[in-house]
């Protein structure tokens, strides 16, 4: 038995050595091994530390100068894992600018008691952890123990759920009302054809209830788990309890908290959502209106001094990430003002020289991060200012000799990388607007960036790869979950220019997601719940422009294995992905309503729609009776961000069936036979509705032509 050590105060501070070039760990040392896994790369077989935890008990008594050597897998990222020995929790992260498996050496605590070593692995604070190999190192070594070649010696190992994840059903008492479809959809309604339109209706109304439900329960589980002190949500719940941050916290799950009440809770979105904005911007702005990392037990900075490079990666991420979703699916509100305050005083630091002026930093991601909010916040303010910035980016990049695929030996694909990629389009498609002659200068080394990304870059299914080397076109093995994010930009210079190339490409990939990556965690070798709502994401956004029958069964099928990695508390994965998922359920949801959304949403109201022949279908059930009011969806790119053309974003939330307010519509009921003319702004505003318990209601709605 282990005893955990008595001080609860004690902390150990670790800094784990890597061997040189990755050297195998001395032989004679080694006293006990395992190796092997589920999962398998670059032949070797592995265990993944996001899907289970890993427990090892080591049949050696303990002593001083111990050490565990991991064979760390790498995908050219950085991944982090937590070795639990003796009360103490050890953080380690490894991994980099290789692919495929490396050692790393963790000492271990001389303070262990007890007759063997019991060491559990789990997952740490960013991208999880996968091994192939744990060795026990001593020194002096075992000379009785035997060869190397055998899988294992004097270990007793166990895999589990992590403690931070859920297997099975965590809502099963709403799984029948998701799967049985209302039973008064059995009698036809309307023509036959309206009838199939109708029960179509009906499935994408359970879908869609699905994806509020798990969002609206999300939101539950991170505000269950909130500073008591500021309201403010952790970063993650593992390791990085005690911290909110610009990057995380603030880009990837408040925001989606927000949306979603939004949608389904404006008494929250109105009271806690819009006092959490107003706490982070009082607490978290440390370089004028520039956010910075804020510790709950410092009850102040978590970093004593201010690195200027890091906030501003804090402050582009939670602008790109977070605060221009909810701009575009709100218009002005506290939000925006808050996005256009961080990117202006991230360029009044800019310091970075470069022939066409001052930029604020080198690093790719964050580059990336501007160039979209900038080309989107110069339509929304109209000040030029916003895109004579990022035409600076866009100099850099493709005027100079940065050229990301002409210059740069290596190219990601990937997640914080792919941001340039599309960001670039991004500024194309301002310029092809407000500045022809930068368009024009763009248009040669724009269209070389994309063709090279497709000559090299691709399977043959049309998915790419994470990271491809530009000169020689080697590339990794492992596809990246951004796939969509990087042909979001291909298909806005589609738009723009016309090339074919770009728009089959599109259609290719989607053409292939059902037969060939259905199961196969959206691309998402890690199959973190991150890594699906990535993939699903990008393909929605695409199928609103190219609807492929195929990809959207596809989608059906994957965003159920991402609901899979929920917890009944609504807490999803326990860190800051868990907003992503979110994100892309409301995608989804929108999706299957056509944007049409209920107010007041209660979780037994189901609605859906189906748009055919210019006409959309809609549906509204409610097991308990109901009033309210159905609204739909007006065009939110020109309303609310004045853009002149509506090409796919990342985290944009696309729009299907929208009205115009100056516009007229025929609202036909067809349960009750009577057809009433409305505006396109009264419906926007909202239909009154009322339901008694178990009915539904179904309409028919289509422009009227004048």
């Amino acid at each position: 038995m282990i005893f955990p050590l008595k001080r609860a105060s004690v902390m150990l501070s670790l800094l784990f050595a890597i061997h040189a070039h990755g050297a195998s760990p001395d032989e004679a040392q080694v006293v006990a091994w395992i190796r092997g896994g589920a999962e398998s790369y670059k032949n070797a077989s592995y265990t993944f530390l996001g899907q289970q935890e890993w427990e090892l008990l080591f049949d050696v008594k303990p002593r001083p100068g111990a050490a565990l050597e991991l064979l760390w897998g790498s995908k050219n990222d950085v991944r982090s894992a937590v070795v639990q020995v003796g009360g103490v929790s050890l953080p380690v992260t490894g991994g980099g600018d290789y692919d495929g498996f490396r050692w790393v050496r963790v000492p271990l605590p001389d303070a262990v008691r007890g007759e063997r070593y019991d060491v559990l692995l789990k997952p740490g604070e960013g991208k999880a952890a996968f091994l192939a190999e744990v060795r026990l190192t001593l020194p002096g070594g075992d000379p009785d123990r035997p060869s190397l070649d055998r899988p294992s010696h004097r270990v007793k190992t166990a895999l589990k759920a992590r403690a931070a994840g859920f297997t099975g059903e965590a809502f099963p008492e709403m799984r029948r009302l998701w799967d049985t479809p209302s039973a008064s959809f059995a009698a036809a309604t309307g023509s036959p054809q309206e009838a199939a339109a109708f029960r179509q209706c009906e499935v994408h109304a359970r879908q869609a209830n699905e994806a509020l439900y798990r969002s609206r329960r999300f939101v539950d589980g991170w505000l269950a788990r909130a500073d008591p002190a500021t309201g403010l949500i952790p970063r993650n719940l593992r390791e990085s309890r005690d911290f909110w941050n610009g990057r995380d916290s603030a880009a990837d799950n408040y925001p989606f908290m927000v949306l979603t009440a939004a949608m389904t809770d404006r008494e929250l979105f109105e009271g806690r959502m819009l006092e959490m904005l107003r706490t982070e911007t009082r607490l978290t702005s440390r370089v004028g209106r520039l956010p910075d990392d804020y510790s709950f037990s410092k009850r102040g900075w978590r970093r004593e001094k201010v690195d200027l490079d890091a906030i501003f990666f804090d402050g582009a991420e939670y602008v790109k990430d977070g605060l221009l979703p909810i701009t575009e699916w709100l218009g002005p509100s506290p939000w925006s003002v808050r996005a256009v305050g961080i990117i202006d005083d991230i360029w009044a630091n800019a310091a970075v020289e470069t022939p066409s002026g001052k930029i604020p930093t080198l690093n790719f991601e964050v580059n990336g991060d501007l160039l979209q909010a900038c080309a989107r916040l110069f339509w929304f303010t109209g000040e030029r200012k916003y895109l004579d910035w990022a035409i600076r980016l866009g100099d850099y990049y493709l005027c100079g000799t940065n050229h990301p695929t002409r210059d740069l030996a290596k190219l990601s694909l990937g997640d914080h990388s792919c941001e340039v990629i599309n960001g670039l389009s991004e500024l194309y498609a301002a310029c092809a607007a407000a500045a022809p002659a930068k368009r024009e200068a763009y248009r040669k080394p724009l269209h070389e960036m994309y063709d090279r990304i497709l000559a090299i870059g691709r399977n043959s299914h049309g998915l790419f790869y994470l990271t491809v080397d530009t000169r020689t076109g080697a590339h990794s093995d492992e596809l990246t979950d951004n796939w969509g994010y990087n042909y979001d930009g291909f298909y806005t210079v589609w738009l723009l220019d016309g090339t074919e190339a770009y728009r089959d490409a599109v259609r290719q990939a989607l053409g292939n997601l059902r037969e060939h990556y259905t199961g196969k965690g959206g691309m998402c070798q890690s199959g973190s719940a991150d890594g699906y709502a990535d993939s699903i994401e990008g393909a929605i956004t695409l199928l609103n422009r190219e609807p492929v029958a195929s990809a959207a069964e596809w989608a059906d099928t994957e965003i159920k294995t991402m609901w899979g990695k929920q917890q009944p508390d609504g807490v999803i994965e326990g860190w800051h992905g868990d907003g992503n998922s979110a994100r892309t359920s409301l995608m989804y949801a929108l999706w299957k309503t056509q944007g049409m959304l209920v107010r007041p949403w209660r979780e037994d109201v189901r609605f859906g729609a189906v748009r055919q022949n210019g006409e959309v279908y809609l549906t509204v059930t409610a097991d308990r009776e109901w009033s309210g009011h159905v609204v739909f969806d007006r065009p939110r790119h020109t309303l609310h961000m004045r853009l002149p053309l509506d090409y796919p974003r990342i985290n944009q939330f696309p729009e299907w069936f929208t009205v115009a307010e100056t516009s007229t519509y025929e609202v036909r009921d067809v349960l009750a036979e009577s057809t009433t003319v409305l505006s396109g702004k009264r419906l926007s505003e909202g239909v009154p509705v009322t339901l008694r318990a178990g009915t539904r209601m179904c309409w028919s709605v289509r422009k009227t032509v004048k």
